[in-house]
């Protein structure tokens, strides 16, 4: 299943043609949320071996349409791992001193140490989104030669190619997601927000301006994800207008990912595994 939903460089994306529901897999819902509950129990000990094992770090990066459900698949999916060793960071517009420092400069600063994993609540990639549809780069106060020559965004897609390369070359692996909700459904949660005192904090005025870009935004997205989905670093540009279903492909996702890096417990020293006899004899004679 996961297969129609993976970019890795191989086929390029329409998002006009991109399924936003469970589609087919509706009749299938009770079987996939249990599923999904057996995927958050295999996640939570594969992220106890990731931290115990301490050779890999995974960065899992979310992007979408606003109230697509990133705060909620985050909630939903991680709910069972450790704390101790899962970051979660959320990328709004850069602060002064950000703005200071090339785009990449937050996110390297947020980069997990081997043994963790890092969620990415939008990412780098807004660079490549927002500021395009915002037209925001002659604001940024980068020197005029950065501004001239082969295309702006193409130039970022390379670069964060490069950087996720590197990445991967280095011990950490991307996964990278693109939750696709469909207007109608975004217009619907926008409602629900407005109406209910208890999601009014989510709402902001800026999201009906967004909105307003609607297509805008949604060609900015497929460009970047064509530019930069790789074998090493793919995209999944999964469903969202059933969050159900959302969260059992993000679980599997991961499942699956963290199968891939095989992590493991490491092996006691021999000389010390002798000794265990001697030891709990020690404790149970205290």
């Amino acid at each position: 299943m996961l297969q129609e939903f993976r970019f890795d460089g191989t086929r390029i994306l329409d998002l006009t043609q991109a399924a936003t529901g469970a589609g087919l897999y509706a009749d299938d819902k009770k079987a996939l949320k249990a599923k999904t509950d057996g995927n958050l129990e295999k996640l939570a000990v594969l992220q106890e071996k990731l931290y115990a094992d301490g050779h890999e770090g995974l960065i899992v990066v979310l992007q979408a349409m606003d109230a697509a459900g990133k705060d909620s698949t985050i909630k939903h999916v991680m709910t069972g791992m450790n704390p101790q060793g899962v970051r979660v960071h959320p990328f709004k517009a850069p602060n002064s001193a950000e703005l200071k420092h090339d785009y990449l400069w937050r996110v390297a600063k947020c980069l997990p140490a081997r043994g963790e994993i890092a969620i990415f609540n939008r990412s780098h990639y807004e660079d490549c989104v927002a500021v395009r549809v915002r037209h925001l780069e002659n604001g940024l106060g980068l020197p005029g030669r950065c501004l001239t020559g082969d295309d702006f965004f193409v130039r970022r897609y390379r670069q964060i190619v490069d950087f996720e390369k590197y990445l991967y070359e280095n011990g950490v692996r991307m996964v990278k997601i693109f939750l696709n909700v469909s207007e109608k459904e975004q217009k619907k949660r926008f409602l629900e927000r407005l109406n209910n005192p208890e999601k009014n904090w989510k709402f902001s005025k800026s999201d009906l301006d967004d909105r307003a870009l609607w297509d805008d935004f949604l060609k900015a997205y497929e460009d970047a994800i064509n530019a930069t989905a790789t074998a090493c670093a793919p995209w999944y540009v999964l469903p969202a207008d059933n969050k159900w279903f959302t969260r059992y492909l993000v679980s599997e996702i991961l499942v699956r990912t963290l199968e891939d890096m095989d992590p493991r417990y490491p092996v006691m020293p021999a000389e010390l595994e002798e000794e265990i006899p001697e030891l709990v004899a020690r404790l149970e004679n205290e």
